[in-house]
């Protein structure tokens, strides 16, 4: 018997909004948890209804891709119950339109959280861009200023150094002949 997870407010869907192929997607293990169906449904509504899931709503992932997932989750080998066959990746368009294919209240309810988790990592994602681009700024603005203060920190060693032996400072007059 599978064992039972249970997604249900923003941030825990948030936390199952994974990046692959340059896209935020959720997997269809985890879209099926939130919409309250076994995988195979989910997917099975899928692929009655794949012409309502284009590339950029949906797509299975490779092999290369379910390998490297599998290594990074630590997920169970083949051979003991692990996942078979690489998942269905659903992006938020996809998972919006997950939900119209398996038509239950569940489902509909939990694409609205679905989609405002999509929302809110965007924003957050917008937040940090323009981060990165204030500090950016930055960097370029006081460039300049790094070699300046460098050129003033070597002035003041310069000044700061002990003179150096100087010769007698002064008038020397002329020895006094000897008597």
């Amino acid at each position: 018997m599978p064992r039972k997870r249970e997604i249900g407010s923003t941030d825990q869907i948030e936390r199952s909004i994974l990046t692959i192929r340059g896209q935020r997607v959720m997997l269809d293990d985890d879209l099926a948890i939130v919409y309250g169906v076994p995988t195979k449904r989910l997917n099975e509504q899928v692929r009655r209804n794949i012409r309502r899931f284009p590339s950029d709503f949906s797509f299975l992932l490779t092999r290369e891709e379910f390998t490297n997932l599998k290594s990074q989750f630590a997920t169970s080998s083949l051979g003991w119950g692990g996942k078979r066959k690489p998942p269905r990746a659903f992006t938020e368009h996809g998972a919006v339109m997950a939900a119209s294919v398996l038509n239950t209240p569940v489902a509909v309810q939990a694409s609205i959280e679905v989609v405002r988790a999509f929302v809110r990592l965007r924003q957050f994602l917008v937040g940090h861009a323009e981060l990165a681009r204030k500090v950016a700024e930055l960097e370029a603005k006081y460039a300049d200023h790094n070699k300046k203060i460098a050129t003033v920190f070597e002035a003041i060693r310069q000044l700061m150094k002990p003179p150096e032996k100087a010769g007698r400072i002064g008038f020397a007059a002329p020895e006094k002949p000897a008597m």
